[in-house]
């Protein structure tokens, strides 16, 4: 970890500034009407000319803005500045161009750093590769139950530029980061910030494993109290050390074994701090236990060890970690307890896109009934397998990519009885969950937990999992 001391920004003059904003949608909008309201020339270009990008482009054009669809790659002439949504990838002609000009490019999370007052809510800032959401929610319900205004915001769903720019006043932000939106900031620096853990993903957007992991790694630039990290993920400990920090800023660790000095964990069911008390290498502070945490998985253990590390670097007292994990309720969709039917539990974590956090949850269970598949995007399941074969009861496959997760199975859990559902129709999911059952026995789990994204047959995570929620029911009447 670098030191050194950062300064704030200067206020920025929009009056007849010449602004491109690259894409309409969640980011491109909220953006494009701020930098108009406070007098930039704004033109936004966006890729698509569907029914959508019309509709949206009428709204703002009445506002005085100008909109070009079905060309997002040439710049328009008299830009000074680029403000893109993160989604659009690095190595876009529009992006490019700008950088040929020597101009800069920023994202909605920079436009909204940029535009903070000087008395603005400080940011503990959250990413990795899974458990951001719920990392994110659960350290604004400890701030809250410390008596703080705060809400949850950024990658979330919650505009970061509405969090800063709206009329509600708070004394701190919890902000989910996405490596996308940390590529697109630079000058981002945060009170205190976690990467929770690093496996490859979204790596056809950032090229290799090593621009994404930096890109993660960025969010620790210029901390002032911690950059909390993975004990058991090495590589988010590399990136606190390659981290350029203020002068005293400390590296805290989160594990779920015994805490060294400087670290929280775990200790005969108790969750504890080791990294904000006094003499910290002969006392520990009881935060909460293992008991308080929903669901206590072994992953969201670590989750909820996180955001208290967070919340301990902002000064948050022990007794608002446990009644803000207490108070915590889960997302849908991840690691969900839907019903038991016959003995059986069922278990919704559509959420499990990829293989990293598919591997978290299968680790919470002692014998599965996997329903896996969908689009593999790029993703090998070997490892996967491997760590988990002596889990599985049997596995029930779906989704267009299946064949890969079958040809793993073949590899590394033979004597494990598969079937592989040829069909994606909406009956699919029902189909699965009834040939789960057949295969399950009593105190088994039957665990949706798909390692793979869903566009292949639904319209999005949620969908796959109310399915999946709605095949269970059908099964218990």
């Amino acid at each position: 970890m670098g030191s050194r001391k950062v300064t704030s920004s200067e206020p920025l003059d929009w009056q007849g500034k010449h602004v491109t904003v690259a894409g309409l949608g969640v980011s491109g909008i909220p953006a494009a009407k701020v930098l108009h309201a406070r007098g930039a020339n704004v033109t936004v270009v966006n890729d698509g000319d569907d029914a959508r990008a019309r509709e949206q482009a009428a709204e703002l054009e009445a506002l005085g803005i100008t909109v070009r669809l079905g060309d997002g790659a040439s710049l328009p002439e008299g830009t000074e500045l680029v403000v893109t949504a993160p989604g659009w990838k690095p190595d876009k002609p529009l992006f490019a161009a700008a950088r040929e000009a020597g101009l800069e490019i920023w994202g909605d999370v920079e436009l909204a750093w940029r535009l903070r007052g000087p008395d603005a809510a400080p940011w503990l800032a959250i990413t990795g590769t899974n458990g951001k959401t719920t990392t994110t929610q659960m350290l604004a319900s400890i701030l809250k139950a410390a008596g703080l205004r705060t809400a949850a915001v950024g990658n979330i769903g919650v505009s970061l530029l509405d969090a800063v720019l709206g009329d509600e006043q708070y004394d701190v932000l919890a902000v989910e980061l996405s490596s996308y939106q940390l590529h697109w900031a630079p000058s981002l620096r945060a009170h205190s910030a976690a990467v929770l853990n690093l496996a490859p993903d979204h790596l056809d957007w950032h090229g290799s494993m090593e621009a994404y992991a930096a890109d993660k790694g960025r969010i620790y630039e210029g901390n002032r109290v911690a950059c909390v990290y993975n004990v058991a993920d090495k590589a988010t400990e590399d990136l606190v050390r390659e981290a350029d920090v203020e002068e005293g800023c400390r590296a805290v660790g989160f594990t779920l074994g015994t805490p060294g000095p400087s670290q929280l964990g775990v200790v005969e069911g108790i969750l504890v701090d080791r990294a904000f008390v006094e003499d910290r290498h002969k006392n520990a502070q009881e935060l909460a236990e293992i008991s308080d945490v929903n669901p206590p998985a072994p992953h969201n253990i670590a989750n909820a060890l996180a955001a208290a590390a967070l919340a301990r670097a902002f000064g948050v007292p022990a007794r608002a970690v446990r009644d803000g994990l207490r108070d915590f309720t889960p997302d849908a969709h991840r690691i969900a307890h839907v019903a038991d039917v016959d003995a059986v539990a069922y278990v919704d974590d559509s959420k499990a896109t990829n293989t990293h956090a598919a591997e978290a949850s299968l680790a919470a269970y002692e014998s599965i009934v996997w329903i896996a598949g969908g689009l593999a995007k790029g993703a090998t399941f070997d490892e996967l397998v491997a760590k988990s074969a002596k889990r599985l009861r049997g596995v029930v496959l779906i989704g267009q990519d299946r064949a890969l997760i079958r040809e793993a199975l073949a590899r590394h859990a033979p004597e494990v009885p598969v079937v592989d559902l040829d069909r994606t129709d909406t009956g699919a999911m029902l189909a699965a969950v009834q040939e789960a059952s057949r295969l399950a026995v009593a105190g088994d789990t039957v665990l949706l937990a798909p390692a793979c994204a869903s566009m292949d047959m639904f319209a999005n995570y949620n969908k796959r999992g109310d399915a999946f929620a709605e095949a269970v029911r059908e099964l218990g009447s």
